[in-house]
């Protein structure tokens, strides 16, 4: 990894360091506003939206962390990037992947106010398949270089992943149709927002296969592409929550 960040160009650096500035600063926000939007909704959306804020809590921390990690690692001086010796954590992403994937389902089951059997079957095992997604694909994201073991690894961690989508389009399908109809449509956009976002995640990890990336250009594209997929997939479908629950709570008024 030392390596790699030495050969940076000024311009990969930049965009790196202001795309972990950006992430940093949306999740700060997002955290704020929907805490604060707690007390817009009923008392059974309350849980719901303080999960959502504490998805992009956690997601603000482990930003805070890559990007002091990736500040100590490289330096930019008269145009020149250099690697000063300092690691590049690397695990503090997958930490919050950790953490954060298994609540927003959470969150999408919350809203949706299901049964409690219904809420506590379908929570447990979409969140141990996200759990299990995650933990399957650090050992290819952490391996030495664009090689088949991030190759493997990262087909293993499709499994659960493909599990997850099958569950929220057929699983979840029958529960969407019992909710209000003023937001089911705004259900199904989360859902199809978090599939999508989620699948931007398998398309930035494989990418360096696909178009023939290594090195410097790699690392850019996916810490890029991992900080836009967060996003989206954390603050702006937190933004949705809070609408759907906002929502449901006027009608119940």
């Amino acid at each position: 990894m030392q390596e790699v960040l030495g050969t940076l160009s000024p311009e990969q650096y930049v965009l790196v360091y202001n795309a972990f500035s950006f992430g940093l600063a949306a999740f700060a926000a997002a955290t704020i506003f929907f805490w604060l939007g707690r007390s817009q909704v009923a008392p059974e959306y309350k849980t719901a939206l303080t999960i959502t804020g504490l998805v992009t809590f956690i997601a603000f921390y482990h930003y805070f962390r890559i990007f002091e990690s990736f500040d100590a690692a490289v330096t930019l001086s008269g145009g020149v990037v250099e690697a000063t010796g300092k690691e590049f954590n690397r695990a503090y992403r997958y930490v919050d992947w950790l953490l954060t994937v298994p609540l927003l389902l959470i969150e999408l089951i919350l809203v949706m106010r299901l049964t409690q059997a219904e809420t506590v079957s379908k929570s447990t095992t979409l969140g141990v398949a996200a759990a299990l997604m995650i933990l399957l694909g650090y050992p290819g994201e952490v391996s030495e270089g664009i090689d088949n073991t991030r190759l493997i690894w990262g087909a293993l961690s499709m499994i659960p992943f493909l599990y997850i989508v099958y569950s929220l389009y057929v699983g979840l399908g029958e529960a969407i149709k019992r909710q209000p109809e003023d937001v089911k449509g705004l259900i199904k956009l989360a859902r199809n927002v978090t599939v999508a976002s989620w699948f931007f995640y398998p398309v930035v990890y494989f990418a360096p296969f696909v178009i023939d990336l290594s090195g410097a250009d790699a690392f850019a594209v996916i810490e890029v592409g991992y900080t836009i997929a967060d996003i989206i997939a954390k603050a702006a479908f937190g933004v949705l929550i809070y609408v759907i629950a906002v929502r449901k709570s006027a009608a119940s008024a």
